[in-house]
């Protein structure tokens, strides 16, 4: 094998030029299947961020009691179960589990909540808005409230409300101003607006105000219980194995945002099917020009290959000469472009960084090792054909040309 791989090391550094530009070829392979990789991987935890960092990762409700069939006996009448009109699904047993809630890893907030629709009155103007009651300190627990302010405070009281930007310019509304909440029980307050934000959300800008917990629970006829807990993960893609531990420890309904975000799931897959795609061309390409290459140096060394079986090589060592030259470019290239890929996109800052019309490049899901393994694989494959050709070369027909 030492003997081998002095032969691999002389053929290569006997023609430069050709191995440096085999090599070259390799390393911007490689750095095309890192840097695809970041890109890829960076557009959609960025996607991700901006869809779903300002909304509830795991969403806990009491069940359903929709209409249900009580009895379908043959004999009998079906009875049907419906629940009264304007009746709400409320959470009764809150305080006993969120403390278990809480103590839970990977559980970065939680948020108490009473939500309702109602309608925000100024003079002759009037705008739907959904209601969220919120404990006074968890306004940002789940939407990042106080880091999107534009103007006031981002903490509630029973007397203060908080709206979006688009629905305080539709109405001329700014902070300190007093306005009349009207809930759909028909039950209205006046409260002074503290606070105005922009996350630049739609829903969130336009149609949403925030209360305190008490405020919500006086406009909405709640003398106790919670409409829903709102959950923040550290881990967002875990959210579906969160809610269905939660789901099996609390007996409640337990709703991750996965499953009413299906269209930007099937997007992102979408995206990294197709960002294989393109790596898989890369590596092909690495293949090829691995290939190629070691094909022409066969050609070329037909004579010192012929000397070699002649002086007792056999036809083993032959191959693994060739296989190891296919093995060294792949690793110095791969190395190589890896290294730059690294380089050139370290300056990029992380997704979760990134701001509005910046590329996305999260420079942690380069895939460095898989692609120097997979480019020494696809190297050392490259090179087994050239090394059967070699190996099948007989002495006494070429040492003479």
């Amino acid at each position: 094998m030492l003997y081998a791989l002095k032969f691999a090391l002389r053929y290569l550094g006997s023609s430069k030029l050709q191995t440096g530009l085999l090599v070259l070829g390799v390393a911007i392979g490689v750095f095309v299947f890192v840097f695809i990789s970041a890109l890829i991987g960076g557009l959609g935890m960025f996607l991700v961020d901006r869809t779903v960092g300002d909304i509830s990762h795991v969403t806990i409700e009491a069940p359903s009691r929709d209409a249900t069939l009580i009895s379908a006996r043959p004999d009998t009448a079906a009875t049907v179960y419906q629940k009264a009109v304007g009746q709400r699904e409320v959470l009764r047993t809150a305080d006993a589990f969120l403390p278990m809630l809480e103590a839970m890893d990977g559980i970065r907030a939680t948020s108490q909540q009473i939500v309702g629709n109602g309608f925000i009155l100024r003079g002759q103007s009037r705008a739907p808005v959904y209601v969220k009651g919120v404990e006074a300190d968890k306004v940002s627990a789940i939407s990042d409230i106080d880091g999107h302010l534009i103007a006031g405070s981002a903490r509630t009281t029973n007397s203060s409300i908080i709206i979006g930007a688009t629905l305080a310019s539709d109405l001329g509304l700014r902070v300190g101003q007093v306005i009349n909440l009207q809930s759909d029980r028909n039950v209205e307050r006046a409260l002074i607006i503290a606070g105005i934000f922009s996350v630049g959300v739609e829903t969130l800008d336009s149609r949403t105000a925030f209360v305190s917990l008490a405020a919500a629970r006086s406009l909405f006829d709640l003398d106790q219980g919670v409409s829903r807990i709102e959950i923040k993960l550290d881990d967002l893609n875990a959210a579906e194995s969160y809610a269905q531990r939660i789901a099996a420890m609390t007996g409640l309904k337990a709703t991750p945002w996965t499953e009413n975000n299906a269209q930007l799931l099937d997007g992102l897959r979408a995206q990294k099917n197709s960002g294989d795609l393109i790596k898989a061309f890369s590596l092909v390409t690495i293949v090829i020009g691995v290939a190629s290459a070691l094909l022409l140096s066969t050609y070329r060394r037909r004579p010192e290959i012929g000397i070699m079986r002649a002086f007792g090589a056999s036809r083993v060592f032959v191959v693994v000469v060739f296989v190891i030259q296919g093995i060294l470019v792949g690793l110095i290239g791969g190395v190589l472009g890896a290294g730059l890929g690294y380089l050139v996109m370290s300056p990029f800052p992380v997704p979760e960084q990134a701001t509005s019309g910046s590329l996305p490049i999260d420079v942690r899901q380069g895939d460095y090792l898989v692609a120097v393994l997979l480019t020494v694989l696809g190297a050392m494959v490259a090179s087994i054909l050239p090394a059967r050709a070699a190996a099948r070369v007989d002495p006494v027909e070429v040492i003479g040309q």
